[in-house]
């Protein structure tokens, strides 16, 4: 702020001539990247360093106080911790890599992350700019290789450039429906000086509509085709969730009186023991919501996208309903399965105005009929999962004890495989971002560095995460970033000794024809142990509820390793290429 003051020989005049003039002080790239992260509220980072992000290294050096950085132990587990710490906090995840085998090394968690519309910021070192192209040491496309993965990537080569697409990758990576962002950085830009004005937050992109438009006219049909329907039912996935509109389909859902059953991606949207929860969709779903599909006079998607393990054959899903599809990504509607009726939108912002249209009803019959086929399952199938008297021990029955000692009150982070099915099939929620697991793309070894990043995400908060022996070993070095931050996460695995899922798979439809799927492992307990990370093993019954006890009341993180039956199967089972009426209970 200038003053200038003019005195005049007639009399005293006081004139005071005011101009702004921008605070500027002279910043790195490295620094302006660093504070575009506090800026936007960013409290953790996971990374790993290396010779093309280094100057960012050395200045986040002088930023620990304000920033904490986590040192995973390999790329992919920093990709994966960051998903984890944005699904269970609901911030932006933030991961820096460095060039060439580090940025490549992102790609799995980068496609991961744009399929269940995970937000992420990545930021990768690269070479120099005048070195692009040459195939300088660690040099890689990783723009080209990325775009595929990434709902927006960019390289930078001048500094001056860090704070406006840095506020850029923030606002798209968060907004409309979430996903990864990755911003390349030549070093001679993290190196380079410039006068740095500030930072300000983006909150709007010519070219970028991150909400359409809600069109009141089609409110009003979806509203009308509820309000005349018999046998309405509802399905729901990680748009509920992501749009922070648990109370809004709550209400929804109550009112109309609505059965509601959720994909892996929507679980703990709804809490388990809601009475118009009915259950898990798809391949490994609950009976009644598979069968009633395809008997549902009027079915409603909410932010979910209708994906082939839920639908099965889609050329025989639910032709006999009228659909309504609520999503906040155009593209998705009328991809899979054409909308009778498409409501493009927050689902923040519709679900309250289709709630003030419908009328209040409860539709007992129908949703007797869901329950009904749960008693059904419960008698063919869940009995005998959750509740065994001899033979090898269940993975359901695990489940089942975990959900009794923490009330369901737990983060749970599954792999991939029949563990994180049974998981997803009998843990109990509470409490909305409970469940977190890698849906679209099924990555093995998600788990560890994901339950990582979410205990980061939400300290307060008990996670467990719930691994197969087999996805355990891709990933399992990131017991050194548990040991190097003192961490305090359960993790539970469920070893039958197989790749359970293909095994599974190859007993049915391969004759049994058993094919490079019997893995052995190490001893996972003393490998825990030689991180530093207390543990046990069990195998039997009557020993198993302490052990799960002495788990959970550990101060700091702890293994268990429960031994479980070699040939047990998931099921309910929607076969490749069946109906979902076509499910087999056996």
């Amino acid at each position: 702020m200038s003053t200038i003051v003019k005195e005049s020989n007639q009399k005293d005049i006081v004139v005071q001539l005011t101009t702004d003039i921008a605070v500027t002080k002279e910043l790195s790239g490295s620094q302006a990247v660093l504070e575009a992260c506090i800026a936007e509220g960013v409290d953790t980072i996971f990374g790993y360093p290396g010779g093309a992000i280094m100057p960012i290294y050395d200045a986040l050096y002088d930023y620990n106080d304000r920033l904490k950085h986590v040192l995973v132990r390999h790329e992919q587990g920093g990709i994966h911790a960051g998903q984890g710490y944005a699904r269970s906090s609901g911030k932006v995840g933030v991961v820096f890599a460095t060039s060439g085998p580090g940025a490549t090394n992102l790609v799995t968690g980068l496609a991961d992350a744009m399929i269940d519309s995970t937000p992420l910021v990545c930021i990768t070192g690269q070479v120099f700019a005048h070195l692009l192209g040459t195939d300088a040491f660690q040099e890689t496309d990783v723009i080209n290789i990325t775009t595929p993965v990434t709902k927006w990537n960019y390289q930078i080569t001048d500094a001056t450039e860090i704070p406006h697409i840095l506020s850029k990758a923030f606002y798209i990576a968060g907004s409309g429906r979430p996903g990864p962002v990755l911003i390349d950085i030549s070093k001679n830009a993290q190196i380079q000086k410039f006068n740095y004005e500030g930072y300000t937050k983006c909150n709007h992109i010519r070219s970028y509509r991150p909400k359409p438009i809600v069109r009141k006219e089609y409110i009003e049909a979806a509203a009308q085709l509820i309000n005349e329907a018999k046998k309405p039912f509802v399905i729901f996935g990680q748009g509920v969730i992501l749009g922070r509109a648990e109370k809004e389909f709550k209400a929804f859902i109550e009112k109309g009186g609505l059965p509601a059953a959720w994909t892996i991606l929507g679980l703990s949207a709804l809490p388990t023991d809601h009475p118009q929860n009915v259950g898990m969709l798809g391949m490994h779903g609950n009976y009644g919501p598979n069968v009633l599909t395809n008997e549902c006079d009027v079915l409603i998607a909410v932010g979910m996208r209708f994906d082939d393990r839920v639908t099965g054959r889609l050329d025989k899903y639910a032709k006999q309903a009228k659909i309504i599809h609520l999503d906040i990504d155009p593209a998705e509607i009328n991809k899979n399965v054409t909308a009778t009726i498409p409501v493009w939108g927050d689902c923040k912002e519709t679900l309250p105005m289709l709630t003030q249209l419908i009328q209040e009803k409860q539709h007992k019959e129908w949703l007797a009929l869901f329950n009904q086929y749960t008693k059904d399952e419960h008698d063919a199938v869940i009995n005998a999962e959750l509740h065994p008297t001899k033979g090898e021990l269940t993975m359901g029955e695990v489940i089942h004890l975990l959900n009794e000692l923490t009330g369901g009150n737990a983060i749970v982070v599954t792999d991939v495989g029949q563990h994180q099915m049974v998981a997803c099939r009998y843990a109990k929620f509470n409490e909305t971002k409970s469940n977190i697991t890698s849906g679209g793309l099924g990555t093995m070894g998600f788990a560890l560095p994901a339950a990582i990043g979410a205990k980061f995400g939400a300290l307060d908060r008990t996670v467990v995460a719930v691994i197969g022996d087999g996805g355990f070993q891709m990933t399992l070095q990131e017991l050194g970033t548990i040991m190097q931050t003192g961490l305090n996460v359960k993790i539970l695995i469920l070893n039958n000794r197989f790749l359970g899922m293909v095994r599974q798979w190859q007993e049915l439809f391969n004759d049994r024809r058993y094919s490079f799927v019997d893995i052995q492992s190490p001893d996972f307990v003393q490998l825990a142990k030689a991180y530093g990370i207390d543990g046990a093993s069990v195998d039997d019954r009557k020993l198993l509820k302490n052990a799960l006890q002495t788990m959970l009341d550990h101060d700091g993180s702890y293994l268990l390793e429960v031994m479980v039956g070699k040939e047990n199967n998931v099921f309910p089972m929607v076969p490749q290429g069946c109906s979902v009426s076509e499910i087999r209970l056996k």
